[in-house]
């Protein structure tokens, strides 16, 4: 399946999801890129729109590989291959404390004036552009989990098999449009897949 865009993505990804609509669901973005579709998945559902702020470990030398990722209060979810790849704890330990204060910062612009949106006994939605490894997904929904949802959903459009199994045991279910098992990264099943600047998500995060 090959997507002309996010906005694409999020009208398919919504349909699939219309089981909830009426129900107040919380769509919870995983910046950047899902931001858009968040916001598109929330108002075709009558949901509320907010971020998970999660970040991925990056490896040495190769910043798009994730070897793990963290949340906001500093839970860590590794690969099995973390350790090999990062050749050292103490490189885990430094770049966990990056992503930390990214994260910090990305909190006091995003939401500035309001804190995260409660998913206390709600049906939450978390939506990402697509899956590669899986980790920032894992680390967003082990956050939630501890908040007490009444149901916890992960939707993204594309995610190779393997990842989809690691992620299926954090979420009560998960949506995901194409499996394809020829997966070199989420970009290749998109026509138009552009950055999202902090600048489009403050802008988003801020209108109703």
């Amino acid at each position: 399946m090959l997507f002309r865009d996010r906005k694409d993505a999020a009208s398919k990804l919504a349909e699939a999801l219309d089981q909830y609509r009426g129900q107040h669901p919380l769509v919870l973005a995983i910046p950047r890129g899902a931001v858009p579709m968040a916001k598109i998945i929330a108002k075709a559902l009558d949901g509320e729109v907010d971020v998970v702020l999660v970040r991925k470990l990056r490896a040495p030398g190769n910043p798009e590989f994730a070897i793990g990722a963290v949340d906001e209060t500093g839970w860590t979810y590794l690969g099995d291959y973390a350790e090999h790849v990062a050749g050292s704890s103490q490189y885990i330990e430094a770049e966990k404390e990056m992503q930390l204060k990214v994260m910090r910062e990305r909190r006091a612009s995003y939401t500035p004036v309001r804190p995260p949106l409660d998913p206390a006994g709600r049906i939450v939605i978390v939506v990402d552009d697509g899956l590669a490894t899986g980790s920032t997904m894992i680390a967003a929904l082990h956050a939630l989990r501890a908040k007490s949802p009444q149901k916890l959903i992960c939707a993204v459009p594309v995610a190779p098999p393997d990842t989809l199994d690691k992620v299926e045991p954090y979420a009560d279910e998960v949506v995901c449009l194409s499996a394809p098992a020829m997966f070199y990264a989420v970009g290749q099943f998109y026509q138009s897949f552009p950055q999202v600047s902090d600048e489009e998500v403050i802008a988003l995060l801020a209108a109703d």
